[in-house]
């Protein structure tokens, strides 16, 4: 593990060779305009990604990038971000040749993980028409990759955390990405929530 310590003392010096104050201002307080909902994938560096540097992407990773509304670690991570750090962006981010993604097209049993993945084959249910109307497998795969990320889009915008923001006046858009491992590019899914009103109707819980 030597060498990580090293990495580190080279990060450190290199970042005090450009700004002297770098992490002194760091530890102030963290003010990020932006949460990033994305997959576990040791590939898919955040920060690196969009090149914003520590303290401006409050970051929640999870396998296969998913926000079921019953995990309270991913509804913690957005209550904090949307009412203490009043971020204002959202962004789910999948990635082409996700692990999970690719596992829940499967029929081998995997463990614990199997569990989780069953969110996503879900979705594959609600969408067997389209994707089985896909030959190529990758193809149909990479599909099914955009859909869990429009598909936690909406479970986002579902919670009362998002809609609390929309009722107050909160400025918060919710936004769908995928993420390519052999380009470094990140499309948009043209996938972009931004109030109440764009939330189909039997979702929206009015507060109290």
């Amino acid at each position: 593990m030597k060498h990580l310590f090293q990495n580190n003392e080279q990060w450190v010096a290199a970042k005090l060779a450009k700004d002297p104050d770098f992490f002194a201002k760091t530890a102030r307080d963290q003010l990020p305009q932006y949460l990033w909902v994305g997959c576990s994938d040791s590939r898919v560096p955040a920060n690196e990604i969009v090149g914003l540097e520590p303290g401006e992407l409050f970051v929640h990773r999870n396998v296969a990038n998913l926000f079921p509304h019953t995990d309270f670690n991913c509804l913690s991570v957005l209550e904090f971000a949307v009412d203490i750090l009043k971020i204002e962006h959202v962004i789910v981010c999948g990635h082409y040749d996700c692990g999970g993604v690719k596992a829940a097209m499967e029929e081998h049993q995997l463990g614990l993980v199997d569990n989780w993945l069953r969110n996503i084959r879900d979705i594959y249910a609600m969408n067997r028409e389209e994707l089985e109307g896909i030959a190529n497998l990758k193809k149909r795969y990479n599909r099914l990759v955009e859909l869990n990320v429009l598909h936690q889009v909406k479970n986002i915008c579902h919670t009362t955390i998002a809609q609390g923001a929309w009722y107050r006046k909160q400025p918060l858009t919710v936004h769908g990405w995928v993420y390519a491992l052999d380009t470094g590019k990140l499309k948009d899914l043209k996938c972009k929530v931004s109030c109440i009103e764009e939330v189909d109707s039997i979702y929206r819980i009015q507060p109290s």
